[in-house]
């Protein structure tokens, strides 16, 4: 009869509590919900340190984030696994069709600006190079002196096949890795090798990877006659990625197919805002725009 009578009360309390209240959901906004993110893996850490501010201002927004190289990213965005997207470059008018078929117009907008570094041994005398000489290397035609990149489907590599107007890598004088790490380590061993590196990720890594990076030295970059930066050899120094001047630039792109207003798009006006800029001119790259400073003036009269 005792464990009856608890059997009994049991249920009158279950019966007094009523049916679980369900998590509520949270209202899909600018500043809140869920958005999944398909980001080029160069650009993950400064990616990374956007997120993690704008999340301390707002604690209801959820970021799903997959990286990737370009070559992997760009067919899971068009086959509509995420609908934002941070690359180096802009939609093709194919790529983009793919979602105006959809009623959706893709809004992009630039908010860094990129380096891409070219970086020697230490101790090879030479610290130079010109954009014409890399550029040849690129078809073929190199002094003997081989580029090696992070991997064969990167943006790194694209970018620069794009510029030396190739589809296909030469037999010769052009090598491909598996990541940037690799790259730094195979240079700092090897003369004659130039690796070419994103600043962002140089930037990032300088700490973890400093017994290796301080084996390398980057090279000052001479740009074709006519070109901004045909006066002298410019490394990827901020400043020089700010004022164009660097030869090798690339603008860094958040793309939103989200197709409504939504944390895609909260999330893409901000980078684009103060702090998302602040964010970009604090990790050594270039911001979009330099925002003006204010100062407070007293008087103390």
């Amino acid at each position: 009869m005792r464990y009856l009578g608890l059997f009994v009360f049991s249920l009158v309390l279950s019966a007094c509590s009523g049916p679980a209240k369900k998590k509520e959901a949270v209202e899909q906004t600018r500043t809140s919900g869920s958005v999944k993110i398909l980001v080029d893996e160069t650009f993950s850490s400064i990616i990374a340190g956007q997120i993690a501010v704008f999340k301390s201002d707002y604690k209801n927004a959820e970021f799903l984030v997959s990286e990737g190289s370009e070559n992997k990213i760009i067919p899971a965005f068009l086959a509509d696994s995420a609908r934002v997207l941070v690359l180096s470059r802009m939609l093709k008018p194919e790529e983009d069709k793919v979602y105006r078929n959809k009623g959706i117009i893709p809004k992009t907008s630039r908010f860094a600006i990129d380096g891409i570094a070219l970086v020697v041994a230490k101790d090879v005398v030479d610290s130079t190079i010109t954009t014409e000489q890399v550029l040849n290397i690129m078809k073929g035609a190199g002094d003997g002196r081989s580029l090696v990149f992070d991997n064969a489907y990167s943006s790194t590599i694209r970018y620069f096949k794009d510029l030396s107007g190739i589809k296909d890598l030469p037999k010769k004088g052009v090598y491909t890795l598996e990541t940037n790490n690799d790259v730094i380590k195979y240079v700092g061993e090897n003369k004659n090798f130039i690796g070419v590196i994103g600043v962002n990720w140089l930037i990032d890594n300088s700490q973890d990877m400093s017994s290796y990076i301080g084996k390398v030295k980057m090279l000052g970059v001479k740009n074709q006659k006519g070109k901004k930066g045909d006066d002298a050899f410019y490394t990827p120094v901020q400043e020089n990625l700010i004022n164009g001047i660097y030869p090798f630039l690339r603008n860094v792109y958040i793309i939103d197919c989200e197709g409504r207003d939504g944390l895609g798009t909260g999330f893409a006006n901000w980078l684009l805002g103060p702090r998302g800029q602040l964010i970009v001119l604090k990790s050594g790259l270039g911001p979009h725009k330099m925002m003006p400073r204010e100062f407070n003036l007293k008087n103390n009269n």
